[in-house]
């Protein structure tokens, strides 16, 4: 196996943890190196369903290193949440590892997060409200808490006394909320630092050392489209869920990176505010979400659902480095005696058609999708093991998609469990 990165090629919940658990069996070295828990991660395995958020999908094989890198933002009441779930159904975290500059979700980050979403107007992102662009925010104007700050009481006083004043000021004058204390900062820290404690990796670069020459497994969180740089911005995450993410946020750089499989549905899917041309708002866009249980992990909120768009999927390609795609939820259209594929937008205001995606989202409202329609196969798929024994409509759905794509289609899924996977030679 090669070092491989799993990335989401649309906009997030494509089905990467399945991906990433597949891979991780012959993996040594598991990193999630972008995000926070505002990610929702399902595997199914042994008929049974486990919901990640933050934690690598790799953890369930009990003999692996999964590291969460420093590109990652952590709030610690939800990593503990998650923790103690795992641990109550018997998972093995002996291998669990955190670096120690990952950054800290303060409970200041979700109050700004809240207050600025619901009163955000026509400017509505759609977050998950978890706090997760304000941390970003504040680890890039260099006022953030790092987890290695929480260990270490003098360096954790000289910070606050930066970051408080200032953070103070924002919270009282601008969103109107309650300051906080030196000290019930100083003793919140204390307990997060106590969380931690059982997995932080002050030895991270001793432990990259030893596994440089092993397999590694690259996982990100969310989508090339929802990336902060190259995502239909401002409808983004905060950080890079791009392949190049993964040598930013990991600690190794891009020479260990092999292959880029980037995880796209059958269809498109996305959660929150944003422009999407092939959206489905009639019953064909009902009978895909409801067939394909497009809900969110962590949110619970329906996912907007709609036909492949294979501008948006060129574009990620491109940008995401994507050597190879994995394709899910093929099996949604088991009942579809139609499918469609668009191949290009229209702009209703110059007739121009385009194949290239456009960057300027407010321009959207302005595109429509041109459509390539191919029959369905009217068939279960769900027990299928071999790419020649699929219908000869589904194989031709596949084949259509890698010729517009120009990359190969290597991973198929037909259903949620681990068995229901493809393997298809690229």
């Amino acid at each position: 196996m090669a070092n491989i990165v799993v990335l989401g090629a649309q906009w997030g919940d494509e089905g990467k943890a399945k991906i990433t658990d597949l891979l991780a069996g012959s993996a040594d070295f598991i990193i999630r190196y972008q995000g926070g828990c505002n990610a929702g991660h399902t595997v199914v395995a042994n008929n049974t369903t486990y919901k990640f958020h933050l934690i690598p999908s790799g953890i369930l094989y009990g003999n692996k290193i999964c590291f969460i890198g420093t590109g990652t933002v952590i709030h610690p009441e939800s990593f503990k949440a998650e923790i103690d779930e795992l641990k109550s159904r018997g998972v093995n975290l002996s291998g669990l590892k955190i670096s120690p500059l990952a950054s800290v979700t303060m409970p200041y980050h979700i109050e700004i997060d809240g207050y600025s979403e619901s009163h955000a107007g026509k400017g509505k992102i759609g977050t998950t409200k978890k706090g997760i662009g304000p941390t970003y925010t504040d680890k890039a104007a260099r006022t953030g808490l790092k987890i290695q700050d929480l260990f270490d009481e003098e360096t954790l006083s000289e910070k606050l006394d930066i970051i408080l004043p200032l953070k103070n000021k924002t919270l009282s004058k601008v969103y109107g909320l309650d300051e906080y204390s030196k000290e019930c900062i100083t003793e919140l820290c204390r307990k997060y630092a106590e969380i931690f404690k059982p997995y932080v990796c002050f030895e991270w670069q001793k432990l990259l050392e030893e596994h440089k020459d092993d397999k590694i497994l690259f996982e990100g969180a969310q989508g090339v489209m929802l990336d902060i740089d190259w995502g239909t911005y401002p409808f983004v995450t905060s950080s890079n869920p791009i392949g190049g993410g993964a040598a930013v946020g990991s600690g190794f750089g891009p020479k260990t990176i092999d292959e880029v499989i980037g995880v796209a549905k059958a269809y498109v899917t996305r959660v929150g505010e944003g422009p999407f041309v092939t959206e489905l708002k009639d019953s064909t866009g009902k009978e895909i979400q409801e067939t394909g249980r497009e809900f969110g992990v962590t949110t619970g909120r329906p996912r907007r659902c709609g036909w492949f768009d294979a501008v948006t999927m060129r574009y990620a390609v491109q940008v995401g480095g994507i050597t190879q795609i994995a394709l899910t939820k093929l099996d949604v259209f088991n009942k579809f005696p139609e499918i469609k594929i668009c191949t290009a937008y229209k702009n209703t205001k110059t007739g121009e058609i385009t194949k290239y995606y456009p960057t300027d989202v407010f321009t959207h409202k302005y595109y429509e999708p041109v459509y390539e329609t191919m029959p369905g196969w009217m068939s279960n798929i769900t027990d299928v093991k071999e790419f020649d024994e699929l219908p000869e409509n589904t194989k031709k759905y596949i084949e259509r998609l890698e010729a517009i794509l120009e990359t190969p289609i290597s991973i198929v899924s037909v259903g949620p469990d681990r068995e229901q996977t493809i393997f298809k030679n690229p």
